[in-house]
């Protein structure tokens, strides 16, 4: 009896997490406003790189959209906030734009790496949850992903507001890049992989 009484639980967490992030995601979606906008036009318009940066899950989750945006056309590097005030912000440039993500806004690796991207004068997206956070009060741009992205079941790790913050990336790179005329024609920084192949069929019928 305790096996299955485990499994329900298992099952009941399962659904309740998941149940969770859905909300998390469709409110994100309904809070895209004229801030979303804002930041797809500053990205489309920088003629630097797209400097992702976070700490923990955060951080997971800037390395997957630095990585999206990439693929679609953008050039983004991700950088940990921790590694950024230790000296990787070498490789930060005037004409770069920012994309910060933390879920309080108030992360001191984060806090710590603002008043040097301001010394550089770069426009700074954040996204986060916490509108009267540091980070929100002096990021140029503020995407908020709504209540439920806060709401994480049994507040033991980061799980809606990933979710919420990586699906917000995801549409951030992809309005970028049909801002920008991307096409799948354009598709040529993923040689490897069925996707790989897939395109380069696509140029041998173009050049044949």
């Amino acid at each position: 009896m305790t096996f299955d009484r485990d499994h329900e639980r298992h099952i009941l967490l399962a659904r309740e997490v998941i149940r969770t992030e859905a909300r998390a995601l469709q409110e994100a979606a309904a809070a895209i406003d004229h801030s979303f906008v804002e930041a797809v036009e500053l990205i489309a318009a920088c003629h630097g790189t797209v400097i992702v940066t976070g700490v923990g899950k955060s951080g997971h989750v800037g390395r997957k959209i630095a990585a999206t945006l990439a693929s679609t056309g953008t050039p983004a590097m991700f950088l940990h906030a921790g590694e950024g005030v230790h000296g990787d912000l070498g490789a930060v440039r005037k004409g770069d734009a920012v994309i910060a993500i933390s879920h309080s806004g108030e992360t001191p690796e984060i806090v710590a790496l603002l008043p040097m991207l301001k010394r550089f004068d770069l426009p700074v997206i954040a996204i986060t949850d916490n509108l009267r956070s540091t980070l929100s009060l002096v990021a140029n741009i503020v995407i908020a992903p709504g209540d439920a992205a806060s709401a994480d079941p049994i507040s033991l790790a980061p799980t809606a507001s990933a979710a919420a913050a990586m699906a917000i990336g995801d549409a951030i790179a992809l309005a970028v890049a049909q801002h920008r005329g991307y096409t799948p024609a354009d598709f040529e920084h993923h040689p490897g992989g069925a996707l790989g192949k897939l395109m380069d069929s696509v140029y041998r019928l173009k050049s044949a």
